[in-house]
């Protein structure tokens, strides 16, 4: 029988990173500890009856891409991708819920039959959020600002949503930020756990993996630590009160 217990689901190789991006994302849905399992699916394998234990989960950002040619993946990002998949089929058929971010947007956009491309990158930084009509009318988007500063850092987006997606949020250099396929399942290409402080911590992490200019990490900091960045942290505690038990 499925709890209300919610489960984050790490996609980083990088371990300081992912056990720092577990905290953001408890603090953000206000969570303690024993409401928030953890799977790590670089390390390991999703567990197979994870859909039944659980009510929703939520899925951390990663410096793999979706749209790398096959042949370039690992092993270990083609088990991570797999484990994903599996997660958005269920959620998509309203099994459980759940709430992928930065990389895993793309993992469902290609599950679902979207387009997923490297022709809408967005540098290391906040960037502007337009929540669209049809995302005024959802349950955790409509009660959010129209218009709102969220933290991204990534090198591909979603061209085209899956065709049954309701486009939620956009923005300029990135059409698609946000949408949501039936019920249960959400997907933003923003990051919505973070800090300000959180994202300088993990850029610290990244700082040598192409996401800004090494040269430029103070300058890059200071935007982001001016930032002020309330309704993504907003969205996952709505996520974990709808479906957990925040």
């Amino acid at each position: 029988m499925t709890s209300a217990k919610l489960l984050y689901v790490c996609v980083r190789p990088q371990a300081d990173a992912a056990a720092a991006e577990y905290e953001s994302f408890r603090s953000a849905m206000r969570l303690p500890p024993e409401h928030l399992d953890r799977v790590d699916l670089v390390r390991e394998l999703l567990p197979e009856d994870a859909v039944d234990r659980y009510a929703g989960f939520v899925v951390g950002g990663s410096p793999y891409n979706v749209a790398d040619p096959e042949e370039t993946k690992t092993e270990q990002q083609r088990a991570v991708e797999a484990g994903l998949e599996h997660l958005a089929q269920a959620a998509a058929d309203a099994r459980l819920a759940g709430m992928f971010t930065c990389f895993g947007i793309g993992v469902v956009t290609r599950l679902l039959g979207g387009d997923v491309t490297r022709a809408y990158p967005e540098g290391t930084g906040p960037v502007a959020v337009e929540v669209t009509d049809a995302g005024r009318r959802d349950p955790l988007f409509g009660p959010l600002a129209t218009r709102f500063t969220a933290l991204t850092a990534h090198k591909e987006g979603t061209g085209a949503p899956p065709p049954d997606a309701v486009l939620l949020a956009t923005g300029e250099a990135c059409p698609v930020q946000a949408y949501r396929v039936g019920s249960h399942l959400y997907a933003t290409q923003f990051h919505p756990e973070p800090t300000p402080a959180d994202f300088v911590e993990r850029m610290k992490v990244y700082r040598n993996d192409g996401y800004f200019d090494a040269d430029a990490f103070d300058a890059t900091a200071d935007r982001v630590l001016a930032a002020s960045v309330t309704e993504p942290l907003r969205l996952l505690h709505a996520f974990a009160k709808a479906f957990g038990e925040a």
